[in-house]
Order: structure tokens, then sequence, then C-alpha cells
């Protein structure tokens, strides 16, 4: 099981609410967590809801199911095997997006593939939103939850910017181009980037940002028509996707408002 900080207020427990949710309202649960002891019709009949909506059901030992629901003052919540993991945010579909990101102060949305520190996605989403972005695309899969740590670092942010939760990044950058989007992915040191000092990203765009530690993805590289790099004046590993990003954002909002794009 992932290792994630506790927060009572986004878990769903027992059988007869986690039915209820994903009959009624599958887009509002991140994941469903049961007991590796619990078996019955109910849990199959979870088990196909989760299957059929696209969510992720993960069987776990009990006392972690103890541990999501124990509150502050030590006392747990009875969970009955069963606990429904809420996203901390309302999820935007991403044609909603795309047709008004003309509208938005910076046009301009950021994709995020594979990034896995929660931290570094609510800084980002702090900044995106302070700088007038469109909103910010996130997979379903391998990425930072938006739990409390991406909520407290977000600072009041991820309740206000638009965010799509995509089950395919990649078939979602392709419907982007298709909206007339350019697409540019943060490329770190890449020998063929283009210094984004000297060329600021076209506007409106999406900004693809990769995994701390791999970057971007192969496929995920083969859809952006421009790599952009950051330069810097000394010997020095690389900076945090986050302050990564800030920069970018920062140096497009800049040529925006000057004009000249």
């Amino acid at each position: 099981m992932e290792n994630h900080e506790n927060d009572t207020d986004l878990m769903l427990p027992g059988m007869k609410p986690v039915l209820e949710m994903l009959a009624c309202a599958p887009q509002k649960i991140e994941q469903v967590l049961c007991s590796r002891t619990l078996s019955g019709q109910d849990v199959q009949r979870v088990q196909r809801l989760c299957q059929r909506t696209g969510l992720r059901f993960t069987r776990v030992e009990n006392a972690a199911l103890d541990r999501l629901c124990r509150r502050r003052q030590g006392q747990t919540i009875a969970h009955q095997g069963i606990v429904a993991r809420l996203c901390a945010t309302t999820f935007t579909p991403l044609e909603d997006i795309l047709s008004t990101i003309r509208d938005a102060p910076l046009p301009l949305l950021v994709a995020l593939d594979q990034v896995q520190d929660p931290g570094n996605v609510g800084t980002l989403i702090r900044s995106l939103y302070a700088l007038g972005g469109a909103g910010l695309i996130l997979p379903e899969h391998n990425t930072a939850r938006l739990g409390p740590a991406a909520r407290r670092t977000a600072a009041g942010a991820l309740e206000r910017l638009p965010i799509a939760r995509v089950t395919n990044l990649a078939h979602a950058l392709d419907a982007c181009e298709e909206t007339g989007l350019a697409i540019y992915g943060a490329a770190g040191d890449a020998k063929d980037a283009v210094n984004a000092f000297a060329e600021p990203m076209h506007l409106p765009a999406v900004l693809v940002l990769g995994n701390e530690a791999k970057g971007l993805r192969p496929g995920t590289v083969k859809r952006c028509s421009s790599m952009l790099a950051i330069p810097l004046a000394r010997d020095f590993n690389s900076l945090n996707v986050a302050q990564a990003a800030a920069m970018l954002m920062a140096l497009t909002a800049a040529a925006h408002a000057k004009g000249g794009q």
C-alpha cells in the first residue's frame, strides 16, 4: 500500500456508503481499499463497479484501514473492512477546459507525466493559478494524489484551478493538439532543446512536465512539438519539477504580458 499522509476527511468507510458512492458519484472516488480478509457478494459488487468505472481496487491489511480511519484524538472510525479514498477536489472534463483556455489570463495548460511528489504538485498548482493558467491535466495512475500534502502546498489554489483527470495522457495531448494548442515538454538538459530564456512558449499551449527522476516518457516526448530547457549558470544537477515549472510559466507570462506572442 502507498504511504500517504492521512486525512480522515477524505476517507469514506463502510460497505453501504462505499457502494452508494460507487453507484451514484464514482467521479468523487480516487481509490477503494478493501481488507484482504473481507469477502462476499458485496465485495464482488464493489470490484465490478470499480472495474466498470476504471477505479483502483486495492487489497490491504486490516491494520492499514485502521490507520487510515484513525482520528487525531486516537479514535478509529468503524470501517467494516472497506474504505473509499475520496478526491480532494472536483475534476473538470478536459473538453470544458479546452473550450475556455483562450479566456484565461494565461492560456496555458500544464500536464503531468508521472510526477510523484504531492508537495511538488501542490506548489505547481499554486504557481499556475497565481499566474493565470487555464488548468492542469492529471493522469489517473502513477501520479501523486491530491491529498493533504498537495492541498497544503497549494494554499487554496487546489479548489480554484480547473483540473482534468484523464485515463490516458497521450490521448489527452492529442486532443489538445487537435484543438490548436502547441505542446511543449520540459527537457532538462536535452541537447536539441530550445533555450527557454531565448524563446518562451507561444500560447495557447500545453507544458508537459515529467517524473522527478526519469523525466518525460518517450511516448510523451513524441507528442511534444518543442522541448524546452532552462540554462543553468553553474554546474548543478537540476531544478525540481515545481521550480522548473514556475520558471517556465513565469517566462511565458512575462512574454504574454508584453504582447510578444
